[in-house]
């Protein structure tokens, strides 16, 4: 494996995030004072390459949705300064009518835009909850919007827990020239088998769906730490019901990084993968994200 592209990750400061200002509030990945503060492409950029990351898909950060367009261009700006990251996935208030106006403008201003993503997981724990309802796919504004992802040649980060995947692969069969990409591989928020056993129902769904790609990311959001075994059954899992040509790694920081530091992450997933032939590492690692988010 010669070397590493990182699916998913963030760049801020945190001036133009009001999350993370104000009052510190109960959120889906725990306490986030260690995060509290500007996360730069240089700090990415060092400790992507001490871990071999050649690339880097920059995924939105939640900056308020009537500034989408102002995110797009930060980065824009820091590509063009820094050359990271290497693709871009913005976002757009998707139940908005004026969202396509929104997308067209993002992608009149940079080349690197990739896809969109608003997300859509709800849980009965309102710390873990994003969306308004756990059905807010079947808006008929959000599904026009979807619609206009075809032509703009984006894909959509599809962002869910297990008990909203039904629901998710018949939105996903809906739209099946636009590549949906699983975010966190499906949440898998419990070790309790009921909740194992169902997110493989619901994985299994999905994976029977061509469009769909699995994201191998953000498996410390609900334990807060680089969790070997959870890690050895996402991958395990995900290999199987996706094949490695639809599954690809990314690190989710600076979020992890409230945890662990980047080196014993990528370590545990190498460690996670080392059984499987050299090509579906290299898929996992490198190749499916180069295609899927088109990286030169």
């Amino acid at each position: 494996m010669t070397d590493i592209v990182d699916a998913h990750h963030h760049l801020w400061r945190r001036a133009d995030l009001p999350w993370l200002n104000g009052e510190m509030v109960p959120r889906i990945f725990g306490g986030y004072e260690p995060i509290r503060r500007d996360y730069l492409a240089g700090e990415y950029i060092t400790e992507a390459t001490g871990c071999g990351i050649t690339s880097s898909v920059y995924i939105q950060t939640n900056w308020p949705l009537d500034r989408a367009v102002d995110e797009i261009r930060w980065l824009r700006d820091v590509h063009a300064e820094t050359g990271w990251p290497t693709a871009v996935v913005g976002a757009a208030d998707l139940f908005a009518a004026d969202a396509v106006e929104v997308m067209r403008r993002q992608a009149a201003l940079t080349p690197l835009v990739r896809g969109v993503r608003l997300q859509l997981h709800w849980h009965e724990r309102p710390e873990f909850r994003f969306a308004s309802a756990p059905d807010r796919m079947n808006d008929p504004t959000f599904r026009r919007n979807i619609a206009a992802l075809a032509d703009l040649g984006w894909l959509f980060e599809l962002q869910v827990f297990p008990d909203q995947m039904a629901d998710a692969a018949a939105f996903v069969k809906a739209f099946p020239e636009t590549t949906f990409v699983l975010v966190h591989a499906g949440m898998l928020d419990s070790p309790e088998p009921s909740r194992v056993d169902e997110w493989i129902r619901g994985l299994r769904r999905l994976a029977e769906l061509p469009n769909v790609v699995a994201k191998l990311t953000g498996q410390g959001t609900f334990v807060h730490r680089v969790d070997q075994p959870l890690i050895n059954l996402v991958a395990a899992t995900c290999l199987e019901l996706f094949g490695s040509e639809r599954c690809m790694w990314g690190s989710n920081f600076p979020v992890e990084k409230i945890w662990t530091e980047l080196p014993p992450l990528v370590s545990a997933w190498k460690r996670a993968l080392r059984d499987y032939p050299p090509a579906a590492q290299e898929d996992v690692f490198a190749r499916t994200a180069r295609r899927v988010y088109r990286l030169h």
